[in-house]
């Protein structure tokens, strides 16, 4: 044995009897049996740890050498796992609170490629055309096959202003599209909202970060006061928001419940299995709800549609969902290190996994566009010519609210859908509660 290999066989050895030692005492104290190191395969490490030292064209440093390995140990594991360097770290937490540099697009790694879960609204990403689904090849000249997740987030990171070339893989086109972003300072409002029409609102969602839950309500309680009425229903748009905060999902899950769970979690280690329960404060008091959703909609925004869509709350539409059904934990190493590790799956209150299956809507729709030609409005009295003209305030109020219907179904057919699907849902209640009122009235004799 060379005295490198030797040296790497008695560093690993070192290793393993840590490890052996600290299984054993948690075997006395679960008195549970635990699995023995696969010396077989450490062994097979430490000779390919010392071809590498000993031939590789280059000299490569121990350091870089077990690094590299860590990282290719998580990248097996699944897509989100993942070892994070220092400034790794700090992006990521800052991703989270909801301002960091870069092209505003969140990804994750497939067969070797990165994928695009969703642009973020009013992005760089976004305003240069990348979509949900996509498939980058290359950036710049640099392709990414043999890249880990974290080495290609570090090269679309950069300074504002910055260009970068992203080579792109879309369904529908038969050659790969080359997209110029420009890098930007992304600074997330992850709360948009206004009135659709008298009585009912809309609120976007584009990312659940920290304060997402407080600024929901925040917003709703604005609607309403603009309204100057409760709503009367309410679109929740969750188009391309690929997910983020779990608390952040629960808090905005629990605004529309009154009880029963949100979201359980299942894992290997105790503090993985956890079951979150709505408390009693539905802030639109019961009014209707429809849940706009896309194949750019994953993790935390797939909690809310899923335990809003089981407790019957909502109506779902849109397209399948991504999928993404894991838990992430961010653990903190030394030296400013961090570990993102998949710890937990979850679970929607009736108990299902949309791991790699996604939720799928109550209604599907199609991504289309509408025309003015294919609104489906005929010929009525009024295209007649020299028609009488009707009277009254209310007919000039309906005239306008088909012109903004007719403006919504150009700008955003799921949007017109989703809202004629929620007046229709306000209706149906209203009747029932008519019916059921008129029931309840006690007969009078004449």
């Amino acid at each position: 044995m060379s005295r490198i290999r030797e040296r790497a066989s008695l560093f690993f050895c070192g290793i393993g009897a840590g490890v052996v030692m600290a299984t054993a005492g948690t075997a006395l104290a679960d008195a549970k049996p635990q699995a023995v190191l696969p010396l077989e395969h450490i062994l097979a490490f430490t000779d390919v740890f010392s071809q590498i030292k000993e031939g590789y064209v280059e000299e490569v440093d121990d350091k870089t050498l077990l690094k590299n390995a860590i990282k290719g140990m998580l990248a097996g594991l699944d897509p989100h796992s993942s070892y994070l360097e220092p400034r790794e770290a700090t992006d990521l937490r800052d991703n989270t609170t909801g301002q960091f540099g870069g092209l505003g697009i969140e990804v994750s790694m497939e067969d070797g490629f990165i994928k695009v879960i969703a642009p973020f609204d009013d992005t760089p990403a976004a305003k240069a055309g990348v979509k949900a689904g996509d498939v980058i090849i290359r950036l710049d000249q640099t392709p990414i096959k043999g890249m880990t997740l974290n080495d290609a987030v570090k090269l679309m990171r950069g300074a504002p202003g910055s260009k970068l070339n992203l080579t792109i893989v879309r369904e529908g086109e038969q050659k790969p599209i080359v997209i110029t972003v420009t890098r930007d300072v992304i600074r997330l409002t992850s709360i948009k909202g206004r009135l659709l029409e008298s009585g009912y609102g809309y609120i976007r969602v584009t990312q659940f970060q920290s304060p997402t839950p407080d600024n929901l309500r925040r917003r709703l309680a604005r609607l309403a006061k603009e309204n100057k009425a409760p709503l009367r229903g309410l679109v929740l748009d969750l188009r391309n928001n690929p997910g983020g905060s779990l608390d952040a999902a629960i808090g905005v899950t629990d605004a529309f419940l009154t009880d029963g769970i949100i979201v359980t979690t299942d894992g290997r280690v105790p503090s993985s299995r956890t079951k979150h329960v709505a408390t009693s404060t539905d802030l639109l008091g019961g009014a209707p709800m429809v849940v706009l959703v896309n194949g750019g909609s994953a993790s935390a925004s797939e909690i809310v549609a899923g335990a809003l869509k089981d407790h019957q709350r909502a109506i779902i539409m849109g397209q399948r969902t991504f999928g993404k059904g894991s838990v992430q934990n961010v653990i903190d190493l030394k030296n400013k290190h961090a570990l993102k590790l998949t710890t937990a799956r979850y679970f929607t209150p009736s108990g299902t996994s949309i791991q790699a299956r996604g939720i799928t809507p109550d209604i599907m729709l199609q991504n289309v566009t509408v025309n003015d030609t294919s609104t489906g409005i005929g010929i009525s009295e009024a295209n007649l010519s020299g028609h009488l003209n009707a009277s009254g305030a209310e007919t000039s109020a309906a005239s306008k609210q088909a012109e903004s219907a007719r403006k919504l179904a150009k700008e955003d057919y799921p949007l017109f859908e989703a809202l004629s699907v929620l007046k229709g849902l306000g209706i149906y209640s209203n009747k029932r509660t008519m019916t059921k009122s008129a029931a309840s009235s006690p007969a009078k004799k004449s």
